[in-house]
């Protein structure tokens, strides 16, 4: 089962290549937005903060962690799915209770940013790392 989940598509070498290109770019954005995050995991939000600590524990893992499977390719279905999760309740808080636009030319708050990277997570979960990746050694080809 697992074999088949984490095992890696064949493709064209060129798209190997991008995919490499944005798990390392994605893979350290979000290694240093989860690392003020995984020094206080329970409580990075401030003792005020709505969200429970569990939760919080949970993104700060997700970035962290996450931003690692995708810089070494290894477990990425994994890592990918803990982004989308975050990206996800980042683009719903950022949209609806914060009620910020999609792009603010002010530069103040917009989910911009978080749907871009809940998109690239969600390529990483269906598609794969790519063969430049742990997961083809590890776990061979789909």
């Amino acid at each position: 089962m697992k074999s088949k989940i984490f095992a890696v598509r064949n493709q064209a070498l060129s798209v190997d290549l991008v995919l490499l290109l944005l798990r390392l770019i994605m893979g350290a954005a979000f290694i240093i937005h989860g690392m003020g995050k995984i020094e206080n995991p329970f409580h990075w939000m401030g003792d005020q903060a709505a969200v429970p600590g569990f939760f919080q524990f949970l993104a700060a893992i997700s970035e962290f962690g996450g931003g690692i499977a995708l810089i070494l390719g290894l477990l990425t279905a994994l890592g990918s799915l803990g982004l989308v999760c975050t990206m996800l309740v980042a683009v719903s808080v950022h949209c609806f209770a914060l009620g910020d636009p999609f792009v603010n030319p002010k530069g103040g708050g917009s989910y911009e940013l978080a749907s871009v990277y809940f998109a690239l997570a969600l390529l990483f979960l269906i598609g794969g790392a790519g063969r430049f990746s742990l997961d083809r050694k590890i776990f061979g080809t789909k």
